[in-house]
Parts: structure tokens; C-alpha cells; sequence
């Protein structure tokens, strides 16, 4: 099985690579932005900070699309933050599955990235019950994945 993992370069890059352990024997690339704390990671794709800019979310969609049918993943994992975006809903586009999991300082209100790409995950997972409410019947709890 082949597994994206896609997040930003600061705290959902460290909450991805604690669970690296559970990705031991699958093949595993990043797509991620380039920084400092990405530039350990082996297997990786990096492009600019997105931020809000919805002209560069644009412009991030052809590479993105090339990313993905170039690696052809299995499933898509994130932890977050705006680059989550257009990767989901290519992805939503060429039927890969997907998992989002809220951050894990999300205890009272969603992210926005979560609001966003809720439509469109294949498994939502959030880390405080009390957050069940806040999306639809789609969102799981699990407990703390972290």
C-alpha cells in the first residue's frame, strides 16, 4: 500500500511523524512545504507556504494532480493545515481515499481546514468527543491518536 501523508511544515508535520511508526513497511511520501523541518524527510514533495491565498491554491492544483497520478496513493493521511485542501479534493476528484485527523489542539471549535475538507474525507477523525458535534455524522472519535 502506498500512503501520502500531506500537512505543513510546523506542529501537524510533528504530529504526523509521531505516528510514522504505524506507516513502517508501506511505502510513504510527503507532500509538504519546504522549511527547515521538512528537510530531513526523505521522500517528499514541497512547494510555497499556500497560506490563504487563493491564487496560489490555483496554482498549486496542476502540480498537486501531477504528485498524485505520478505516485498513484493509496490513501491520502493529514493532519492538517491549508495544504490539505486541494490535495483532498484532487483526490476526491480521482477517488483516492482519504483520512483527515483534527489537530489535536482543536478541543472546542474545528479548524477551518477541517470545516473545508470534511465533504470530502473518506474518514474523519476527531481527537476530543466534544468536537462530534460540531461536524456531521462522518466525524469519528477514536481517542487520542498522538
Amino acid at each position: 500500500m502506498k500512503i501520502c501523508l500531506t500537512c505543513s511544515h510546523g506542529g501537524h508535520l510533528t504530529e504526523i511523524l509521531q505516528l510514522m511508526e504505524a506507516f513502517k513497511g508501506y511505502d510513504v511520501f510527503f507532500i509538504t512545504y519546504e522549511g527547515i523541518r521538512s528537510r530531513n524527510i526523505e521522500k517528499k514533495y514541497t512547494m510555497r507556504n499556500l497560506g490563504k491565498n487563493p491564487l496560489l491554491f490555483l496554482m498549486s492544483m496542476p502540480k498537486i494532480f501531477w504528485i498524485l497520478i505520478r505516485e498513484r496513493p493509496d490513501l491520502i493521511i493529514s493532519t492538517g493545515s491549508e495544504i490539505a485542501i486541494p490535495v483532498f479534493y484532487i483526490a476526491w476528484t480521482l477517488r483516492i481515499k482519504t483520512m483527515f485527523i483534527e489537530s489535536l489542539c482543536r478541543v472546542k471549535e474545528p479548524s477551518l481546514t477541517g470545516k473545508i475538507v470534511y465533504p470530502v474525507s473518506g474518514v474523519f477523525l476527531v481527537q476530543w468527543k466534544q468536537l462530534l458535534n460540531k461536524f456531521g455524522k462522518k466525524a469519528q472519535y477514536w481517542g487520542s491518536i498522538f
